[in-house]
């Protein structure tokens, strides 16, 4: 999967932020066949074979701003690992080494008594269409982020640029997350997006915000915007000529940043999800993929040659519900007792085999996490919800659910009857989604499964038009517990589910709690990223791990590791060691493979 999410409109950004699970965090269920590989470019330097979800044009688009951290669905390859070869981010982050490899950025600074974050970005950049790259990109940048309403708005006072090279942020509260907020945001063309980045800079200094009828004819105006093409700082750009529904080729931008390093001509990448490119893997068509394959799959690959690198997702799917439709479910009870009617270490290997473990703290963050963020006696307060039919029939019948037969009642007396929807092309998810609605029909809630489009999956979720989904939990965008908290609570709910005119889950995040009374989850979230002080924000990460363990808005299922095909010797001489530190970093963030391609690591193997 991708992940990605807002850090996270899908799994890629995951998905991101989920993560993104299949391919990152996206897939192309229309799909029925991919066209057998082109054969390799005779060009010097040769072809790498990726693979990733898309949609071709009309539908597919090239608007990409907002990456990573917030979006427009649909579109053409930006909002997964390959767009960052297209439009570069100021830096990457190593997650096991704790450092950022500089990409477009010279240096950064966070000043905490100014409460300013720097970048110093470096000189002679240009885009695609030959201007510079200059600090008024940034500006452009972050502008449309205020247009999407990404979370890093939420520590900001001003944004400046002093001079072409300098960008400045003025934070209204000094925050270690604001880093990775500028540092990972893929930067744009201020010729593609200035005029609308110029509104919003209006609106934000008028003092409206975007939920003002001004801020929603803006961002109106922003979901219509359509470039015709992308305008590149990164080594490569698309071939749109190439495009088709099966694949597209990526070819150098001569003048991109780290153009004199890559050392592939070309870049192709495979259109689809699990289904459609299992046989491209299995062909030796694709070099490396991201996507959720079976474990059938995965030992198939093997026997043909393939290494299989396994990093840490530090997401996976969950259970939403719709308050605003299931009105029973508003009682966290209800939501509890489905977390205990749930075997979510089964759940995790019919998905995903060994790569699928079930979550067991339910933290709202992976719980390879826990021990640097909570202490021994505030992990011990979390509730593991442990499968426990009997204890999950106490909690309905205390939140006013009745038995009759073997079928539960509702609080109204109807029937408990559902729909799960989950994105069809996603194997993992549906197998995840099958699994789920299995198991609670035979605990007495029947539900039955429905797949739907993965493109069309999140729009519908934020528009409301769902009663349980399968979407992410958690996030891979940066080892920062804020961050998988953004996912959680407001991806898909009513913060940034308003993006598509909807509330999402439409969970209200000023609730009540019995750890805590009267909370402001939206308080706490920023809390938890806030301040430059460890031990602080480990008392907020731990506040709000406490609050979600008791309200569990969604019902996380089980944790993803990465079981990622990778094909040595016949267009690549060699991917890294399974031991390298790098294999820490989350596939659908800092993935390891790009950023190999852009350090020209990453060789032909006729090098």
């Amino acid at each position: 999967m991708t992940t990605p999410e807002h850090l996270f409109l899908s799994r890629r950004s995951l998905l991101q932020l989920v993560g993104l699970s299949a391919a990152g965090v996206g897939g192309f269920g229309a799909l029925t066949s991919c066209a057998p590989a082109q054969p390799d470019s005779p060009q010097s330097g040769g072809e790498f074979h990726g693979a990733w979800p898309y949609k071709q044009p009309p539908e597919g688009n090239f608007n990409n701003a907002g990456n990573p951290f917030g979006g427009l669905p649909y579109r053409i390859l930006s909002d997964g690992i390959y767009g960052d070869l297209i439009c570069l981010p100021s830096a990457y982050y190593y997650w096991a080494d704790k450092k950022w490899e500089m990409m477009l950025a010279e240096s950064y600074k966070l000043d905490e008594a100014a409460k300013t974050f720097t970048v110093k970005i470096k000189s002679g950049l240009k885009w695609s269409d030959g201007k510079d790259l200059t600090s008024k990109d940034y500006l452009t940048t972050f502008y449309c982020q205020y247009i999407l309403r990404t979370s890093l708005w939420s520590f900001v006072d001003k944004i400046e640029a002093p001079d072409d090279t300098t960008f400045v942020l003025t934070m209204n509260s000094p925050s270690t997350v604001v880093e990775r907020y500028i540092l990972r945001s893929n930067i744009i063309s201020t010729a593609v997006f200035g005029e609308m980045a110029d509104k919003a800079k209006a609106l934000h200094e008028s003092g409206k915000d975007m939920d003002s009828p001004d801020g929603q004819t803006l961002s109106s105006d922003f979901n219509k915007l359509l470039p015709k093409e992308y305008v590149a700082n990164g080594p490569y750009n698309l071939d749109y000529k190439s495009i088709s529904n099966t694949q597209v080729t990526l070819v150098k931008n001569k003048t991109g940043y780290a153009a004199d390093k890559v050392k592939f001509e070309k870049i192709v990448v495979y259109n689809g999800e699990t289904p459609e490119v299992t046989p491209l893997v299995q062909s030796k068509d694709v070099d490396f993929a991201t996507h959720g394959f079976p474990t059938a799959s995965e030992k198939s690959f093997m026997q043909e040659g393939f290494r299989i690198l396994r990093a840490p997702v530090y997401s996976g799917p969950a259970i939403l519900f719709n308050l605003d439709k299931l009105e029973e479910f508003k009682d966290p009870r209800a939501r509890q007792a489905i977390a205990h009617a749930l075997d979510r270490n089964t759940n995790g290997t019919v998905a995903l085999g060994d790569s699928g473990k079930g979550v067991q703290y339910m933290a709202g963050f992976s719980d390879a996490q826990l021990d640097d963020w909570l202490s021994a006696e505030d992990k011990g307060k979390l509730n593991t919800y442990d499968f426990d039919k009997d204890a999950a029939a106490k909690l309905l019948q205390q939140a006013g659910w009745k038995k009759s037969g073997k079928s539960w009642m509702k609080p109204d007396g109807k029937p408990a009857q559902y729909e799960i929807s989950f994105p069809q092309p996603f194997a993992d998810w549906s197998a995840a989604a099958t699994n789920a609605a299995e198991q609670l029909s035979n605990f007495g809630i029947k539900v039955t499964p429905r797949g739907v489009d993965d493109k069309q999956a999140p729009v519908d979720i934020d528009k409301g038009n769902f009663q349980l989904a399968i979407q992410g939990w958690g996030a891979s965008n940066h080892p920062h517990p804020y961050f998988a908290f953004v996912q959680d609570l407001f991806t898909h709910n009513i913060p940034i589910a308003k993006n598509q005119g909807g509330k999402g889950m439409a969970f209200e995040l000023k609730t009540t709690t019995k750890a805590f009374g009267k909370v402001d989850l939206t308080e706490i979230v920023t809390a938890a990223g806030q301040g430059l002080n460890e031990a602080e924000q480990k008392a907020n990460v731990t506040k709000a791990a406490i609050a979600f363990n008791e309200l569990l808005p969604m019902v996380p299922l089980f944790e993803r590791y990465g079981n990622n095909p990778a094909l040595e010797g016949k267009r690549v001489k060699k991917f890294m060691a399974d031991d390298d530190p790098i294999l820490k970093n989350a596939p659908y963030a800092d993935n390891y493979v790009i950023i190999w391609l852009l350090l020209g690591k990453l060789e032909p193997a006729s090098a």
